[in-house]
């Protein structure tokens, strides 16, 4: 148990003037050698060399268990048939350059390969280069003059590559130039070759909203009402699948679609906003706070009526709503008992001023709110709320509203329509004056909107109808040149909402008729109108109704007793069981049931009757009376069981006199 045990790092051996033979044979240690003794190697088997017989069984046995076939093949080279071929092909390309006259090129190259060969024997380091060189097989004269060729096409080749690239350079050059001289201006940008009208009702449509897969299309009115449209379920009708009153009766101010499309936000003059589905079914409806507290921090929503919303563009559960009660306020769709965060905006001298619009900006860093003050306030959406980093105080007219924000696509330009009759471009890098200014398009409404092109070359938007004028316009402005480029008369009445879709390349204007107009054009459109206008409208068929008047008895008797009208399902219940309505088959026949009897006959004596046999049938369902006096008088002339029976004892028939009738009965009274 006490024995120590020693640690060796390994011996070294003195055995440098000994004999190989004398030094021990050690196996090579790497790092420090072992630690303590040497092991004795058990089972080690020595490698026996494989002898051809036993290759020749082994492969034998594969043969006859097919294990050959398994596994790839290494491909084996013979290197003298390689030589051979190569010799072949020398001598017919010499043969071929010798027919072809080419007998002084070949002589020339012999020359200067013996001139080269002297030199060789006389020089050994040149001789050493040229091995170095030249590898395998010698080139022959044929393939060095194809390839002096081949080597001058080549040359020419790219030349003339240079000279078409730089050809078609300048082609390319001209050929933009050509593209941008016919490039279509921003006139022919506008798809406006075709219009279809789309009756929302008779009230003027003041929100308008399409999904951004660009399938359907929902429109809000000042009649309280919110329709659906879908372009794939129409035909040339084109009338909506749905019509709904999400707010009772409030108008719908506000529509817009999420970024992902499947909920809707609905904006009414109410104080509590609502989300719908795809379907105009409720998902869910903001808090209304309190109002009789006057600090808008301490309560939970809104407490006037709303003015505008919309969704955030990349959290598809955050939306923000702006009210009369001065305060915007941010919304988690999943938590409508509270809002998330809340914005105050106050005019110059630190009084309350009501935003008549909100918007965020294109990557939802900022949260821009117009006020009725003329003011155009932004916060940073990265920070609190509490003080706005960017203020206009003079961005339009006082008192007058500010019906629509619009960022550009790019997210540097911003564009402002006001009820002051003026559309305005701002540059957000230099927000202190516009960089453009539109004046005298008349704005009725307070949700007259505008918006950019999707290439952000044109603002398009919308003119009421003025004293004066017969037909409302939607204009479209140059945002480089600030020029009108185009206006489009729509209807007699005016022009409140645009909304250009980037997706279908369609632009839908909601009027003050009731009327929702959409222009496309064939060929740069996509699907929306152009889906309904194909679809030929199949008309239903009218049934002609006789209407009577119903004559109401409730103490007739069940004979002319008029059934009341019941519904379907009353009536169709009872039809089943009406076995003529519900054309119900023949039962099986059982002995007596449902009034109908076998083919023996229900009673006992109509079975024995016909089953002996009697000439003439018995019916069940005669009258017995009737069937006796049949043979009353054939009894009479022809008696056969009553009269021959008393004719000896009783001859004359005595029936019984009633003349006792009269007078007192002989039977004994009880006593």
């Amino acid at each position: 148990m006490n024995s120590k045990k020693t640690i060796t790092f390994g011996k070294i051996g003195a055995t440098l003037g000994k004999p190989a033979s004398e030094a021990p044979v050690e196996t090579s240690t790497s790092g420090f050698g072992t630690f303590g003794k040497k092991r004795e190697e058990n089972n080690v088997k020595k490698m026996d060399e494989i002898k051809p017989e036993d290759e020749e069984e082994t492969r034998s046995m594969q043969k006859m268990m097919g294990i050959t076939g398994f596994g790839k093949k290494a491909k084996s080279f013979d290197v003298q048939e390689m030589m051979e071929n190569i010799t072949k092909t020398i001598n017919s390309n010499k043969a071929a350059a010798i027919e072809k006259g080419n007998l002084d090129e070949i002589a020339e190259t012999k020359e200067d390969k013996v001139s080269d060969d002297d030199d060789d024997d006389d020089d050994d380091d040149d001789d050493d280069d040229a091995d170095d060189d030249f590898i395998g097989p010698p080139i022959p004269s044929s393939a060095s003059v194809t390839s002096e060729r081949a080597k001058d096409s080549n040359e020419e080749k790219k030349k003339k590559k240079k000279k078409d690239k730089s050809d078609d350079d300048d082609e390319s050059s001209d050929n933009e130039e050509e593209e941008e001289e016919e490039e279509m201006t921003l006139r022919d940008k506008i798809p406006c070759s075709h219009e279809v009208s789309m009756t929302h009702g008779t009230k003027a449509v003041i929100a308008i909203a399409a999904d951004p897969s660009g399938a359907r299309l929902a429109s809000g009115s000042i009649d309280y009402d919110v329709c659906f449209w879908d372009f794939a379920g129409m035909d040339t009708s084109m009338k909506s699948f749905r019509t709904l009153q999400p707010c009772e009766n409030h108008p719908i101010k506000c529509l817009q679609y999420s970024t992902t499309g499947d909920v809707i936000l609905v904006i009414s003059g109410s104080a509590q906003a609502k989300v719908l589905d795809r379907d105009g079914f409720e998902k869910c409806e903001t808090v209304k706070g309190d109002q009789y507290i006057t600090d808008m921090a301490r309560t939970k929503g809104h407490t006037a009526s709303l003015n505008s919303g919309c969704w955030h563009p990349f959290t598809k559960e955050e939306y923000m709503t702006c009210s009369q009660d001065s305060t915007c306020r941010i919304w988690n769709l999943y938590r409508p008992r509270a809002h998330k965060n809340l914005i105050k905006c106050r005019a110059q001298n630190g009084v309350k001023t009501v935003p008549t619009t909100c918007a965020y900006s294109r990557e939802g860093a900022a949260v821009a709110c117009g006020c009725i003050d003329g003011s155009i306030q932004m916060w940073d959406h990265r920070k609190n709320f509490v003080n706005p980093s960017l203020v206009l105080r003079s961005a339009h007219a006082q008192s007058s509203e500010i019906s629509s924000l619009s960022f550009s696509y790019l997210g540097q330009m911003l564009a402002s329509r006001a009820c002051d009759d003026t559309l305005k471009l701002w540059d957000l890098r230099a927000f202190k004056t516009p960089i453009f200014e539109a004046r005298g398009l008349f704005s009725r409404y307070d949700t007259t909107d505008c918006m950019f092109s999707p290439d952000d070359s044109m603002i398009v938007t919308g003119e009421s109808l003025n004293k004066g004028q017969t037909t409302g316009r939607v204009l479209f402005y140059d945002c480089k040149t600030f020029e009108l480029i185009r206006e489009i008369p729509v209807t007699n009445s005016h022009v409140i909402k645009t909304l250009w879709h980037p997706k279908l390349n369609q632009v839908f204007v909601g009027c003050g008729n009731g009327i929702v107009k959409v222009y496309y054009d064939p060929k740069r459109s996509m699907r929306g109108a152009k889906l309904c206008v194909v679809k030929t409208h199949m008309k239903q068929k009218h049934i002609e109704i006789m209407s009577t008047q119903q004559i109401i008895t409730p103490h007739a008797l069940p004979l002319f007793r008029q059934d009341r009208p019941k519904s379907v399902r009353k009536q169709m219940e009872k039809d089943r069981l009406d076995p003529v309505k519900s054309r119900r088959p023949d039962l099986p026949i059982t002995s007596g049931q449902g009034g109908r009897v076998a083919s023996s006959g229900g009673t006992l004596s109509s079975y024995v009757i016909r089953n002996l046999g009697l000439s003439k049938r018995i019916e069940d369902d005669q009258d017995p009376r009737e069937a006796i006096l049949k043979y009353a008088k054939i009894a009479e002339e022809e008696p056969y069981w009553i009269a021959p029976a008393y004719k000896k004892t009783q001859p004359k028939t005595i029936f019984q006199n009633d003349e006792q009738d009269s007078g007192p009965s002989n039977k004994k009274q009880k006593t």
